[in-house]
């Protein structure tokens, strides 16, 4: 009879022992869920799912009641992780006495911080949308069986939480979807998963619809114009050595813009009077402007420029001044960055120095410094980098004079009148040492 208890007793000790086994290997499966389902890439999931893959289809339907699926895993972890130590406490407590708690203590904890909670969550880690493809059934199916339970669970938490003041069913977005995707490339950049012009592209893409026209229009200074009371011969003149293929004309003055002329168009007028430049009037041939206020997005006027199948723009104030011009072309620049053809003037307005400064135009825009230099100087207040020194200064600087702000030191190398025409810019502090 003796023989027989001790053989039933060995024979609960290894069930005793199996069940713990199993529920440390629930534990793992459990905390590696979590770990793979919360680091999965949401949007490579989605791309799976519209490629048929039902295994990503159930990861995107956990992943969207996020407070059900970490209900789930939490309640079959607490679950397993209390059976493994109770067993195993019964185990030690029937071989070692009342010594055995102390023996399960030390042994569950390291076996549930090794192989229950590092082991699989650096495994899950390391791989996590292979990871969460392979679990989602398996956690799905815990989600849904736990459901009324998770259900009470929620309802309870959630009028513990009213108390305080706090609605886990509002959304309270730190980003914008926009300034999400934004800070994504960013971060991809920084770890090295996407190259310098890629962010800045996909940076200027989503920066459209905070930009307006003004910022990356032509001012009315550098517009090339030509004057619609010049002689025939002589306009014909200015028209070729124009770069650009659409030249605003201007009578009287030059703020009192007349049109649009196309050069086809003058080749056209041309043709039809068999070359003979006397029989061209410039008003039959130039187009009507068209006009845009200077508080247009660029997202709105590429939009614009589009429908309407023009290129080209005039931009006003609220007074109906011309401030500039804007082209699609500028606008696909603020995207892709500087475009040049064989046609375009040579524009230098950037040159590095050997002390690791740079000598640059005042007209540079700030935008077009931070794309080449990989600065971040503020925009926000100015367009060009003299427009932004006056600001800082609040004042219009005097030649030979120095600044520093935003880690920069600005120093005016020359001026005209009353316009910034070339400073030294060095970076100094944190900033100058990541350009190095």
């Amino acid at each position: 009879m003796h023989g027989v208890h001790a053989e039933i007793s060995t024979l609960n000790l290894w069930i005793a022992g199996a069940i713990v086994i199993f529920c440390i290997l629930m534990a793992a499966f459990f905390n590696g869920s979590e770990t793979a389902l919360t680091a999965a890439s949401r949007a490579r999931m989605y791309a799976l799912q519209k490629g048929g893959d039902a295994n990503a289809a159930r990861v995107n339907r956990l992943l969207s009641r996020r407070d059900r699926l970490i209900g789930a895993i939490l309640l079959g972890n607490t679950l397993v992780s209390i059976g493994s130590s109770a067993f195993l406490t019964s185990v030690l407590e029937v071989l070692f006495g009342y010594r055995g708690v102390l023996y399960a203590t030390g042994m569950m904890t390291f076996l549930l911080l090794v192989f229950a909670e590092i082991l699989p969550k650096t495994l899950a880690i390391s791989y996590p949308d292979r990871f969460a493809l392979i679990v989602a059934p398996v956690i799905g199916f815990f989600t849904a069986i736990f459901g009324p339970i998770l259900a009470a669970i929620e309802t309870l938490i959630q009028g513990l939480l009213k108390l305080v003041g706090i609605d886990t069913k509002v959304e309270h977005a730190l980003l914008s979807g926009h300034e999400e995707l934004k800070s994504t490339v960013d971060l991809l950049h920084h770890e090295g998963g996407v190259q310098r012009s890629e962010r800045d592209m996909f940076g200027g893409l989503l920066d459209l619809r905070e930009l307006t026209v003004e910022d990356a229009m032509v001012h009315r200074t550098k517009m090339y114009t030509i004057d619609g009371d010049l002689p025939p011969r002589d306009f014909l003149r200015a028209v070729v050595e124009s770069p650009f293929s659409r030249v605003p004309v201007w009578r009287t003055e030059p703020d009192n813009i007349i049109g649009l002329l196309h050069a086809k168009d003058l080749l056209r007028a041309i043709e039809d009077s068999s070359g003979d430049l006397g029989d061209i009037k410039i008003d039959d041939v130039v187009l009507d402007a068209w006009y845009v206020p200077n508080t247009t997005t660029l997202q709105d006027q590429l939009q614009a420029f589009l429908k309407r199948k023009s290129h080209f723009a005039l931009v006003v104030d609220e007074y109906g001044v011309v401030l500039g011009l804007v082209t699609l072309e500028d606008i696909l620049e603020e995207i892709v960055g500087d475009i040049s053809d064989e046609h375009d003037p040579v524009v230098l307005g950037i040159r590095q120095n050997a002390d690791g400064s740079i000598t640059v135009d005042g007209s540079v825009p700030i935008r077009d410094l931070n794309r080449v230099m990989g600065w971040q100087l503020p925009d926000e207040e100015a367009t060009t980098i003299a427009g932004l020194v006056i600001h800082e200064a609040r004042a219009i600087p005097e030649m030979g004079q120095i600044f520093t702000f935003h880690n920069f030191r600005f120093e005016v190398l020359r001026k005209t009148r009353n316009r910034l025409a070339a400073l030294r810019i060095t970076p100094i502090g944190a900033t100058a040492q990541v350009q190095a």
